[in-house]
């Protein structure tokens, strides 16, 4: 996606136009990807991204003057809500998706920062439907990289607005407490049993393979579980130690989310009887 630069409305398919933030870093690739959904009539805008003015003037030409009927949202991190505010202010149209969310834990994050004024008109639950000109888009919960992600289905093309739950260029960061690994996982389990024709994410080139992607991603969860389920029968083991061990060679700046990744395992694993946690150290369960 190198060749694709900031700003340049991209239309993927007749009804579908992709437009790149100019927000690229090591947790969002080359930033973070808006899209403009509908044909000739009016249009929904998914995931506006980060309050940015030339994100928000490429968007405008890429609405090209169409009425904006919804803004919707698949989750609350800044790179993907906070334009919304500005963008319904300017087109009039609702935010309508995913449900706010307050974090009561003000620890360490390794992903994007929650979206503190994130308040949608709308809340979609599993099943919900919002309907323009000529699409329709079906939200799909699947909480697990946040506790209110959801995804959008457009039900004309059997394409998926996956987020940041499948991403096309990496596994997604599993940050508790919102985030939880055995949700995610079942939420991946739920797209395994889904026929999509393809995938488009908040970061990351299309996927038009998505349940073999989507198999890659449940098999290798399962090999970071099982990994720590080595090391644990070594001996006890603090979290750096097991990411030192883990992730030998990886990108210094990506360590922290690797430490969130294994937290969430450990919280799962702890959950089903399997771990146990003793201070800073984590031991088979007895």
């Amino acid at each position: 996606m190198a060749d694709l630069p900031t700003g340049m409305p991209i239309q993927l398919e007749p009804l579908v136009i992709r437009v790149l933030a100019p927000n690229a870093s090591a947790y969002t690739y080359t930033g973070t990807q808006s899209y403009v959904v509908g044909g000739g009539g009016n249009v929904a805008v998914i995931d506006p991204g980060p309050d940015d003015d030339a994100h928000l003037g490429a968007l405008e030409r890429a609405i090209g003057g169409r009425p904006v009927h919804a803004i919707m949202i698949t989750h609350h991190h800044r790179d993907h809500s906070p334009l919304a505010r500005r963008l319904s202010a300017s087109t009039g149209a609702p935010i309508i998706g995913a449900a706010p969310f307050a974090p009561d834990d003000q620890g360490s994050r390794a992903d994007a920062a929650f979206d503190a004024d994130y308040a949608p008109d709308r809340v979609l639950a599993e099943g919900d439907r919002v309907s323009g000109a000529d699409w329709t888009l079906t939200a799909l919960a699947t909480p697990g990289h946040t506790s209110n992600h959801l995804c959008f289905a457009l039900e004309e093309t059997g394409a998926l607005f996956s987020g940041d739950h499948v991403m096309g260029w990496a596994t997604s960061v599993v940050s508790p407490p919102d985030g939880d690994m055995g949700a995610y996982m079942a939420s991946l389990d739920k797209l395994m049993g889904r026929d999509d024709r393809v995938f488009y994410p908040g970061h990351g080139e299309a996927v038009e393979n998505p349940r073999r992607l989507v198999r890659g991603m449940l098999g290798h969860r399962k090999q970071r579980e099982g990994q720590i389920l080595r090391l644990l029968r070594e001996d006890g083991q603090a979290i750096p130690a097991m990411v030192g061990r883990m992730y030998a060679g990886l990108d210094t700046r990506l360590l922290p989310a690797a430490e969130r990744s294994v937290l969430a395992h450990l919280y799962d694993l702890a959950n089903r009887g399997l771990v146990a946690q003793e201070g800073e150290t984590w031991r088979i369960a007895a």
